[in-house]
């Protein structure tokens, strides 16, 4: 999501344990445990700058690119500005997790790092951050400030290995012009029938030619947040190892409602999008989609017409949303933990600069103080996705979660959906291969 990609790959995962299981990685550190050799050296080297009135400089590793990155430099600019003792920098890393396992490994490790919280549950026992649970403690850091289900991504056994920066979800955007011309009403979306009626007032065809998409099917990969408004789960983490929870009733459920909305009301086609830049909502032929605040900006430059309503209610009457976003952590040999950590409250805890960078980017802080603002809270489309928040939830924490959806579920939902297997084979295959893989990284 900026999103990050929906599974980490067998073989990164094998790197990464080949990483910490040789030793190479340091063990996990705390804020005042290193004492003599290089932490005593650091300290000592901290001491002599505070001495001498030399700037600290700090470097932030993150894998945010393009665009992405002038709005980063022009937030840490705000920090480089606000005080004289600390300066730092940006530098953009492809597959930064991994490559973070190295530089602790070579002693060449960045100050801070702009992490993906979803990966905490994965690198965190491998060594790859520090935790900040001293500091937390030190400072009286009321982790209340933030969503819970935020901090809660951020915590790996007993230690807390970051804080929360940004929360983003997925609502219901739709064409204000498209909605208008089908006189259906945005307020009448409510739950999943409601939602199939809509979607098929908003479909039209030509002939055997999709002309406008009533609702958008395109990702599959949306199946976690849909098991859940159905009252269902993705992992049953009460046994050891967890197992898979989502060949049942509720999972049936969705792919039924989904079958329907394809091949019977015809609401969507696979691949329409696919000549419409991959968006076929920013090209204005798709009438509903689900998708995050990270396209807003995109939307808006576009000239898009649009509005957003909340989670459909499912058929037990849940709602649910699920919650991804960022956090800052600071890597375990980091040079420079006191400086990265002022840093870090800066940005996360004075809610006017969580303000600000929304402002420049588009993202959401996860401080709630800061998601009160008025430019929020008055804001329609905003306003929608905070109140999204109050029931939104995280995918699972099961080391080897992350396979689960990208390795066994999403190809077998997506050969669903092409219509070469059925519900029920697609999710008994998924349910094989999933606990598989839950078993195989349990032992790692």
């Amino acid at each position: 999501m900026k999103k990050k990609a929906l599974a980490l790959t067998m073989a990164a995962l094998t790197a990464a344990g080949m990483i910490a299981g040789c030793g190479s990685a340091p063990a996990a550190a705390t804020p005042e445990s290193a004492e003599g050799g290089a932490a005593a050296q650091q300290q000592e080297e901290q001491g002599q700058a505070a001495v001498s009135g030399e700037v600290v400089e700090l470097t932030m590793w993150g894998g945010w690119s393009g665009d992405q990155i002038a709005q980063l430099e022009e937030q840490l600019e705000g920090f480089n500005s606000s005080q004289d003792r600390i300066r730092i920098t940006y530098m953009a890393q492809d597959t930064m997790e991994q490559k973070l396992l190295t530089a602790i490994a070579s002693n060449e490790v960045p100050d801070i790092v702009l992490w993906d919280r979803f990966n905490t549950s994965v690198y965190a026992p491998k060594g790859a951050l520090m935790p900040l649970d001293e500091y937390v403690e030190r400072d009286g850091v009321d982790l209340g400030q933030f969503y819970e289900p935020a901090v809660e991504e951020l915590q790996s056994g007993d230690a807390l290995y970051g804080i929360p920066l940004t929360v983003d979800t997925r609502v219901i955007f739709y064409n204000k012009d498209l909605l208008e011309e089908a006189g259906v009403d945005p307020a009448s979306i409510t739950d999943w029938d409601s939602l199939e009626e809509a979607a098929v007032k908003l479909t039209k065809w030509d002939g055997s030619t999709m002309v406008q998409a009533g609702f958008s099917l395109k990702d599959a990969g949306l199946f976690n947040n849909w098991i859940a408004q159905a009252g269902g789960q993705m992992i049953d983490d009460s046994t050891n190892p967890p197992v898979t929870a989502f060949n049942s009733d509720a999972g049936l459920e969705v792919l039924d409602y989904w079958d329907k909305l394809l091949n019977e009301d015809k609401v969507y086609q696979l691949g329409f999008e696919d000549g419409l830049g991959g968006d076929g909502f920013k090209a204005g032929k798709v009438a509903l989609t689900f998708n995050g605040p990270w396209v807003l900006e995109q939307y808006k430059e576009a000239g898009l017409n649009f509005g957003v309503i909340g989670q459909p209610e499912g058929p037990s009457g849940q709602k649910h949303a699920m919650m991804g976003g960022f956090g800052l952590a600071i890597p375990n040999g980091a040079k420079h933990p006191e400086e990265a950590w002022e840093f870090i409250k800066w940005w996360t805890m004075e809610p006017e600069n969580g303000v600000e960078f929304c402002k420049i980017s588009g993202n959401m802080p996860a401080n709630k103080q800061a998601a009160e603002d008025p430019y929020f809270a008055d804001d329609e489309v905003f306003s929608v996705f905070n109140e999204a928040y109050e029931y939104a939830g995280i995918r699972s924490k099961a080391f080897g979660y992350s396979d689960v959806e990208g390795l066994a579920l999403i190809p077998q939902l997506q050969r669903f959906m092409a219509g070469e297997i059925d519900a029920q084979e697609a999710l008994s295959t998924a349910q094989s291969q999933g606990d598989a893989i839950l078993a195989e990284a349990a032992q790692q």
